[in-house]
């Protein structure tokens, strides 16, 4: 079939039987709910720009292994350029929707998993990378949406998988058959998970002997007998429950989710398997969709944070000190982190090279400089927005208060009055207005979308101690200190 559209894709996910369990009760339809549907629109924006001419060069490619042309977001890496495109796709989608629009993870998994079964069966003999590839082809061809499942639970971290008093901390293989594994498990804060198709599961750490069971890597359907999840709770989501409350929401369009996702015995066919037991593989599958990954940063935060300067930009000239000079500044400063990090993506892009499977993997020693920065300058950028858009992103009344007709003045004033009279601000702009956009910064900085923004960009494809171990690995201390030597004239 060819590339499905925003309308099919969200159709699409009304025909699957999904089970997920919110505020501690099933939700029936995941698709129209009001709290999870602004997560679906996101998924929806990279389906929509991908049918139009003007962004067909960033949000489609070729596949290599059907010919045909394909959402961006199925493709394995041919290129440099590829890797680049990648970058650029990730910021448009972000300056679309100011919010995560969930597929990047899918698309870092299939090209961690696609080079990592290549060199499995060089070792082993084993048959997983057909199996990836043709399940790859089977997504590209029906246009579905991946979910890369890394993370698990880990409960005691000092221990390893096979050394947890409860086996379930890591997914774990609970029976071998004839005609595929049995698995058990759970993995957290799984972004875009209740919108996806398909998810592939990866081992999350480097993995030991002992460890065999847990070294599995394999790709379910998202309603797959035995699989449901649970959405993970974000700041002021219930927002999106109250009536007439659009502008307090910040971004009434568009979101993210995240969600815990639980196997409980859930039966994986041979053909979908692509890690059984190799242990010794776990850990190039997470280094190399963690690489991957931080690339993801230097476009998809750097897409949001574009919205987030706009919207500060807006606050200081509805406040009429949009030409005072410390204003000016900080939006400087703002746009200089904003870009450094845009930087970082197109350079550890451009340094890319060609793995032993065909696809091409990023810097690896780039990338995690773009994620170190990652955990830094959209902290830096969310500082600035508060300052330049001062006190009311935090306490502003609510829109209902702005629209209330109750009398509260001596002379009849109504609360709504009252609002718009004390919160009007230059001549020319609207209090709603100003409301707007000061919700928006809310959102972005405080509110639903600071869990893409913020907090993700702490912790998202690993802690900032995983980047800095990283660093350490990738950095070649060696070969710079013989450099120093050689030009200081050390012999030894």
């Amino acid at each position: 079939m060819a590339m499905m559209t925003g309308k099919e894709y969200v159709e699409s996910l009304r025909a699957m039987k999904l089970r997920v369990y919110m505020f501690g009760k099933r939700v029936e339809n995941p698709v129209d709910d009001p709290i999870l549907r602004p997560s679906v629109n996101s998924v929806r924006m990279t389906y929509d720009l991908a049918q139009g001419p003007n962004y067909k060069a960033l949000m489609t490619a070729t596949s290599h292994l059907t010919g045909e042309t394909i959402n961006r977001f199925t493709h394995i890496h041919q290129s440099t350029e590829d890797l680049v495109n990648k970058v650029k796709m990730q910021r448009l989608l972000g300056q679309v929707t100011a919010a995560c629009f969930q597929r990047c993870v899918g698309m870092d998994a299939i090209n961690a998993v696609y080079s990592t079964t290549y060199e499995i069966d060089q070792k082993h003999g084993t048959s997983y990378h057909e199996n990836f590839r043709k399940f790859v082809a089977e997504a590209q061809t029906k246009d579905w949406t991946i979910d890369g499942a890394m993370t698990d639970p880990k409960g005691d971290r000092s221990k390893a998988p096979s050394q947890q008093a409860d086996p379930d901390m890591y997914v774990h293989v609970v029976e071998r058959r004839a005609d595929g594994i049995v698995v058990c498990g759970a993995k957290c804060h799984q972004t875009g998970s209740i919108n996806s198709h398909w998810h592939i599961f990866m081992p999350t750490i480097s993995m030991g002997e002992a460890d065999k069971d847990w070294a599995v890597s394999f790709a379910c359907p998202t309603d797959a007998e035995g699989m449901y999840m649970i959405y993970g709770r974000q700041s002021c989501d219930t927002r999106k429950l109250e009536e007439d409350a659009s502008i307090d929401v910040g971004n009434a369009k568009f979101g993210g989710q995240e969600a815990l996702v639980v196997l409980d015995h859930v039966f994986i066919p041979n053909e979908y398997i692509f890690l059984n037991g190799e242990y010794e593989f776990a850990g190039m599958m997470v280094e190399r969709f963690a690489g991957y990954h931080r690339q993801s940063y230097g476009g998809c935060k750097v897409g949001v944070g574009d919205t987030l300067i706009g919207a500060a930009a807006l606050a200081a000239e509805y406040n009429g000190v949009e030409k005072a000079s410390a204003v000016k500044d900080k939006l400087i400063e703002m746009i200089h982190l904003n870009e450094t990090l845009y930087c970082c993506g197109i350079a550890c892009s451009s340094q890319g090279f060609r793995t032993k499977a065909g696809n091409y993997q990023i810097d690896l020693l780039l990338a995690n400089v773009c994620k170190q920065n990652v955990t830094r300058f959209p902290y830096e950028i969310v500082r600035l927005a508060e300052d330049i858009a001062g006190g009311l992103v935090v306490t502003m009344p609510s829109q209902k208060d702005f629209h209330s007709d109750t009398v509260v003045g001596r002379n009849g004033e109504t609360i709504g009055e009252i609002c718009n009279k004390f919160f009007a601000t230059r001549e020319g702009v609207s209090t709603e207005d100003r409301q707007r956009i000061l919700r928006f910064i809310e959102n972005l900085c405080l509110g639903a979308a600071a869990v893409g923004y913020r907090t993700e960009s702490m912790h998202g494809a690993g802690s900032p101690q995983a980047q800095r171990i990283m660093i350490a690995r990738q950095g070649n201390l060696q070969a710079k200190k013989q450099m120093a030597k050689e030009i200081a004239g050390i012999q030894n």
